[in-house]
């Protein structure tokens, strides 16, 4: 493996297509693709500053590096990538890529990360301004990830998260066969129109959540104060601790709830408008 020490790299495509490389406290300056179409790359301590560094690459590991917000839709179209202990300032990150595992990552600038990729892990990251992130992503394994902006993982399928903070309004619009664990979700109609949407021990915040829903679970969770007009139109099993604001119109299924301000049951249900609603232990 041939060794880069202690250089700096500016312009378009200064390490193209190069096979085979460890990158040791490189800077690669403004400019274009300067690791377009490569393979077995491995960045430790750089600072990459140009647009699309690692496009079309296959199998590289950024450890302790640095993508400035000039690094911004610099991995596209790649597979087997690892990222470790990196900062990553740029938005657009992540678009039509494969294999992809993050460790201590942090993102301050998130907007529409990880669009249309597939197997992702990802592990004591955090994103800031995350707009539209993991849009049509799949198969995708979170923990402990502490997520601030809107409109997450729309349309994403085969999703599992455990042990993490979502401040995100309009999340998990038709998705398919998601799971969250012992998370908090705080946000505005959370997980309309999806399918198999499970959560289990989780807190839930924000208005109008879980509407419109197929095949809807919940286990042990509790609601925030402001999450108030549940389940509307949904087809849902849910044990909820604690209180509920007020649940509005659920169409079948079950739903077990220690309090409920306000249960809702008008000439707007939708059939079959059979759904079995236990408050306090009683059959209402």
């Amino acid at each position: 493996m041939e060794t880069i020490v202690d250089r700096e790299f500016g312009g378009e495509r200064p390490l193209y297509n190069r096979h085979g490389l460890r990158l040791e406290r490189v800077t690669i300056h403004a400019g274009e693709s300067s690791i377009k179409e490569g393979s077995d790359i491995e960045a430790y301590d750089c600072r990459f500053e140009g647009k699309y560094v690692f496009w079309c690459c296959e199998r590289f590991l950024a450890a302790g590096c640095h993508f400035t917000e000039g690094a911004r839709s610099s991995l596209w179209h790649s597979r087997g990538m690892e990222l470790r202990d990196c900062r990553q300032e740029a938005p657009k990150m992540f678009r039509e890529s494969a294999d992809i595992r993050l460790r201590r990552v942090v993102m301050p600038h998130a907007q529409e990360t990880f669009w249309s990729c597939d197997g992702i892990d990802i592990e004591d990251v955090e994103a800031h301004e995350a707009d539209y992130i993991f849009m049509h992503c799949s198969n995708v394994k979170v923990r402990n990830f502490k997520l601030f902006g809107n409109y997450a993982f729309q349309h994403a399928r085969n999703i599992e998260i455990h042990d993490s903070d979502l401040q995100t309004k309009d999340s998990f619009w038709e998705t398919e066969n998601v799971t969250v664990y012992d998370s908090f979700i705080n946000g505005e109609y959370l997980g309309w129109h999806s399918k198999n949407l499970r959560l289990v021990r989780c807190r839930i915040g924000g208005t109008q959540p879980l509407c419109y829903a197929d095949g809807l679970v919940l286990e042990d969770c509790t609601f925030e104060p402001d999450a108030d007009l549940a389940f509307e139109y949904s087809d849902v099993q849910a044990t909820v601790r604690g209180h509920v604001v007020s649940i509005k119109n659920p169409r079948t299924g079950s739903i077990q709830v220690d309090s409920c301000g306000e249960l809702i049951l008008d000439a707007n249900i939708k059939a079959p408008a059979d759904c079995r609603i236990e408050i306090g232990g009683k059959l209402v």
